[in-house]
């Protein structure tokens, strides 16, 4: 699709789904391909469209990115488009973003002035996507930075899914007013989904209500098996360290993630004890266009870092990792996640948290905090470490270095890790789910 408008396409592949064959039991391979056969029978001629605000960097591009080539494959016309907007939009986006998770600066409200610079972006996108999508082809919007599609797409007679991959389990009076800003253009859509059921707003229809938690795809370049030399080659090309114990968070630049709170930790409970490397990994900052706060959150660890005692900051790599070549960023992620000997997840607020379902299906004892979709995850002293207040510095140390001095517990954490990721949390179980709700909005 030639890009006329503020509408990007992202190019996707085809992948063939019978690869997760040996991965599946059989009843759950069957209902895949049954599933599958049955969309494809529905909407031949007819597209899906995935509409999101950025084609790299964070979960939802990953998650498409993995997701859209096994339905391509299954015979389902399904594609992925981009919206744009003003840096000015995007700070709205990003306001949005952080009061969903409960998290307000002072004094920080959402205006008449941000309502009209929100609806006057997603007016030009909305115009943009109505000159593609016809009136049976089906539209999944991802986020609140599309939600004001609904009601255009909604008014042609489209088929309107809107997915939410962000929440808190118990929402106050700041998650309320982000509810409020966004009820009048989501709750128009034919279908709801949300990560978790505690997720869902007060104010919908609890008919049009789906919960689909996200997947990672284990053939994916992040996720795929890698031997011990080609870890240390991806390592040694881009420039990452390679040695000793190492303890390490994947995340993008975001407060939300806390890696500040992450390093120090690492400074006072961990480098004192256990003589450990500490990895700090993210986006180069410049590649993530959809949250204009990264720069700023990262130049605050990167100063953090640099205050530190010598002896602590030469134990810490604070590593942008380049977006340009979108393979060769997920296979230093996923040689960095199979080198590190603890992986940590110390968000303050998470809306599920894929880094922690990669972590746990390369085997790997994961400390994270109690929040979100992170709880779905890891079963406390079964399949990981959670720590209930993201804010215990002590707590979260003292775990790392629990298992650090401890192999055998570590490897039973990890076992028991990925089986719970194969079972739950892999594409197969995602593409069911999601293709039984829209079987049931084109039977309706």
């Amino acid at each position: 699709m030639a890009k006329t408008s503020p509408l990007e396409c992202v190019e996707v592949e085809t992948a063939p789904i019978s690869r997760f064959e040996r991965l599946l039991d059989e009843d759950i391979r069957s209902e895949l391909d049954q599933t599958m056969a049955g969309l494809a029978d529905l909407m031949r001629g007819h597209v899906i469209w995935n509409v999101n605000s950025t084609a790299r960097g964070g979960g939802v591009a990953e998650l498409l990115a993995s997701l859209i080539p096994y339905s391509r494959g299954a015979g389902i016309d399904e594609r992925w488009a981009v919206i744009e907007g003003t840096p000015e939009f995007f700070h709205v986006t990003k306001k949005l973003h952080v009061l969903l998770h409960g998290v307000a600066a002072d004094g920080e409200t959402l205006t008449e002035d941000d309502r009209r610079e929100y609806e006057a972006a997603t007016a030009k996108n909305a115009a943009a996507l109505l000159d593609e999508v016809r009136p049976d082809d089906v539209v999944i919007l991802h986020d609140p930075q599309t939600a004001g599609l609904i009601p255009r797409l909604r008014d042609r007679g489209i088929r309107v899914v809107w997915r939410s991959h962000i929440g808190v389990d118990t929402p106050g009076e700041v998650v309320r007013r982000a509810w409020a800003f966004l009820l009048p253009y989501v709750g128009g859509a034919d279908a709801l989904v949300f990560s978790r059921r505690t997720y869902a707003w007060d104010g919908l229809e609890r008919s049009r209500v789906e919960i689909i938690p996200p997947c990672i795809d284990p053939f994916a370049a992040k996720n795929r098996d890698m031997s011990e030399l080609e870890v240390s080659k991806v390592l040694e090309q881009a420039s990452l360290p390679n040695r000793g114990p190492m303890v390490l968070q994947v995340s993008r630049w975001d407060r939300l993630k806390d890696p500040a709170g992450v390093m120090e930790a690492f400074a006072r409970h961990v480098a004192p004890r256990a003589g450990a490397l500490l990895v700090l990994a993210g986006p180069a900052v410049m590649s993530v266009t959809d949250d204009p706060e990264q720069p700023q959150v990262l130049e605050e660890v990167m100063s953090q870092c640099g205050r530190m005692p010598d002896a602590v900051r030469e134990a810490i790599v604070v590593a942008q990792l380049p977006m340009d070549d979108v393979e060769r960023n997920a296979l230093t992620v996923n040689a960095l996640q199979r080198r590190a000997d603890v992986v940590v997840q110390k968000s303050i607020a998470e809306g599920f948290g894929l880094t922690v379902a990669e972590a746990m299906w390369k085997g790997k004892p994961v400390v994270a905090s109690r929040v979100g979709g992170i709880e779905d995850q890891v079963e406390h002293g079964k399949s990981g470490v959670l720590v209930d207040d993201p804010h215990d510095l002590r707590t979260f140390g003292e775990s790392v270095v629990s298992l650090l001095g401890d192999p055998e517990k570590s490897a039973d954490l990890g076992h028991e890790a990925r089986r719970t990721v194969a079972r739950k949390f892999i594409t197969p179980c995602h593409l069911i789910a999601q293709g039984r709700l829209i079987l049931d909005l084109l039977r309706t």
